[in-house]
């Protein structure tokens, strides 16, 4: 009995992206004293020889690497497969360090429609793949209800590659970091149509403010490599899971995709 109590208290943890332990020994926070055994941190022998003031954040770290490092480099990415080398040996974003795989793309490279979500979630880390999890399973039946696939018609990705901790909301440095490469990667795959999942892609994207409920259903113009790819916002489908009467208007946003596909000319 201790055991499956023990294994169904692991999984609850990793269903909640618990996946990390912060010490050796548990402590009960809510005493106020350290667990038994746990030693209550002292003072630190001598003080550091850099002040705390003068160490850089990790805001600070990511403006010069994404403006002054990041940029160069992806523009030497002349086809996808060089752009995926790039970001597996790309060591300056924390995310790498406690990710599981990168997460790059899935669907078919240069198919019309190309979707961009947030980041990965926990299974998507461990398969290294984008939307395997149960929203990616709704959104596999919410694409098929418009006779689209992915192994057909689109191409799947998000704004970091990583998965962050816990699988919490990216930090706007780590957006920062990780939207040279997306910018590049939306130049090489040239898709027909974008669609963002989510407001945050959307934001990201396109420097607006204004929130997912807002931004849904409007077509808007994306600039890319010199050109505008028009792209529309919609739910993310981890939303459409928790808030079930989205749906009536996220199927609104699929027929308006259905629509302008209908009138483009695909190759």
């Amino acid at each position: 009995m201790a055991e499956a109590a023990a294994l169904a208290l692991l999984r609850w943890y990793l269903e909640q992206g618990i996946d990390a332990a912060i010490g050796a020994r548990p402590v009960d926070r809510y005493r106020g004293e350290t667990a038994a055994g746990a030693q209550a941190p002292g003072p630190p022998a001598m003080a550091p020889a850099t002040p705390a003031a003068a160490l850089p954040t990790a805001g600070a770290m990511a403006e010069p690497a994404a403006g002054g490092m990041v940029e160069p480099i992806v523009a030497d990415a002349r086809d996808l497969a060089a752009l995926r080398r790039m970001l597996a040996d790309f060591e300056a974003c924390p995310l790498r360090r406690t990710a599981t795989n990168l997460v790059f793309a899935d669907g078919v490279p240069g198919a019309p429609v190309m979707l961009i979500g947030e980041a990965p979630g926990a299974e998507e880390d461990r398969q290294g793949l984008p939307f395997v999890g149960a929203s990616g399973q709704l959104l596999d039946r919410m694409l098929a209800s418009i006779g689209l696939s992915r192994q057909r018609d689109v191409y799947i990705t998000n704004i970091l590659p990583w998965r962050p901790p816990g699988n919490r909301k990216p930090t706007a440095a780590e957006t920062t970091m990780c939207i040279p490469f997306l910018r590049r990667h939306i130049e090489l795959a040239a898709p027909a149509v974008l669609v963002f999942l989510g407001g945050t892609a959307a934001q990201a994207l396109l420097g607006v403010s204004e929130g997912i409920t807002r931004l849904r259903g409007r077509w808007l113009d994306c600039p890319a490599a010199g050109r505008t790819i028009p792209a529309l916002a919609t739910f993310h489908p981890a939303f459409l899971l928790r808030t079930p009467a989205a749906k009536r208007q996220a199927w609104s946003d699929l027929l308006a995709l259905k629509a302008r596909l209908g009138g483009l000319e695909l190759g």
